[in-house]
């Protein structure tokens, strides 16, 4: 007997177009998505970055370059004036530099004073977020207002309206506190302290809204089992919140640390240009005075480097520091 041929099974109706189209669908997509770019990326990447390395190298680059080369060189109001020719020195400005005793005591008045502003607006910062966690919205609408009102106002108004509060004869804290005429500018300390006051004022809210943010982003559910087990507050920040915010608490300190060692206007405003007798002096205001008010801009301008190596230091030690971070995430 003749075998009956083999005959494929028919698809049923409507299986075989609804494949087609999917494979129609999977070919466009596959046409119209991006494709890498070719030779591991090439010159494109430069091309897109070359407008904001142009803006960099005019106003970063060629500035400090300008400040290291008159570091180096005997730069004072003759040489601005054309009377006299600019030598080259070398680094007998900075061998002048770390020979004054001055540069040292203000270095040191720059290390400790900084070192307390940042502690100051970190434990200010730090609790305020927390209590904005705790307040209702309108409450913490107001704190929020008030603190980038602070945040906001320059820093030359600033100093001015804390003059005005601590002022001996007219100064609403003297007679609130019973102090009667006392100065506070007239002592090193208190000067320092009434700078750091203000530096605190308007530092602080960077820090708040910072940590804040970080605080609503950690999970509800870790906070209420911390408080379940019978953890206080400043347990569930030291044990829970503090390592979780560990990125954002790095970055607002180096951040911090640079603003606050470079302060110049508030320290400028608030004790007359450093204080009686210098007193009262940093490394920016110092700088200031060797440059223009002695018209050594040698100096001054070597006294700039000192800062920007410093500063460069501590930015790649936040950088060192937010690497290793990111590898433990």
């Amino acid at each position: 007997m003749r075998s009956a041929p083999l005959v494929e099974p028919k698809a049923p109706a409507g299986v075989g177009g609804a494949e087609r189209r999917r494979a129609r669908v999977r070919r466009g997509l596959s046409r119209s998505s991006p494709r890498p770019l070719r030779g591991g990326g090439g010159w494109a990447p430069w091309v897109y970055l070359a407008p904001a390395l142009v803006v960099l190298g005019g106003l970063l680059v060629y500035p400090v370059y300008q400040l290291g080369l008159i570091s180096l060189l005997e730069y004072t109001q003759a040489q601005v004036s054309g009377g006299e020719p600019t030598s080259f020195q070398g680094f007998a400005n900075y061998a002048e530099l770390f020979g004054d005793p001055e540069f040292w005591q203000v270095l040191l008045a720059t290390v400790v004073f900084a070192a307390a502003c940042v502690v100051s607006t970190l434990a200010v910062g730090c609790a305020l977020a927390v209590l904005l966690t705790r307040v209702r919205a309108v409450p913490r609408l107001a704190l929020m207002l008030a603190a980038l009102g602070a945040w906001a106002t320059p820093a030359i108004t600033g100093s001015t309206v804390w003059l005005l509060l601590f002022d001996p004869d007219f100064g609403p804290v003297n007679r609130i506190l019973g102090l009667g005429d006392h100065s506070w500018t007239y002592g090193r300390y208190s000067a320092f302290f009434l700078v750091l006051l203000e530096v605190v004022w308007c530092s602080f809210p960077f820090v708040m809204v910072t940590v804040y943010a970080g605080i609503r982003s950690v999970p509800s559910e870790v906070l209420e089992a911390a408080a379940l087990d019978g953890a206080s507050q400043w347990r569930i920040w030291r044990s829970v919140l503090a390592p979780m915010l560990r990125p954002i608490l790095v970055v607002v300190t180096i951040q911090s640390i640079i603003w606050d060692f470079k302060v110049f206007t508030q320290i400028y405003v608030m004790t007359g240009g450093g204080g009686i007798a210098g007193q009262n002096l940093v490394l920016n205001v110092y700088a200031y005075q060797k440059a223009f008010a002695s018209s050594q801009y040698s100096l001054g301008s070597a006294i700039g480097v000192v800062m920007l190596v410093i500063l460069l230091a501590v930015t790649l030690v936040y950088l060192r520091l937010l690497r290793r971070q990111g590898e433990e995430l």
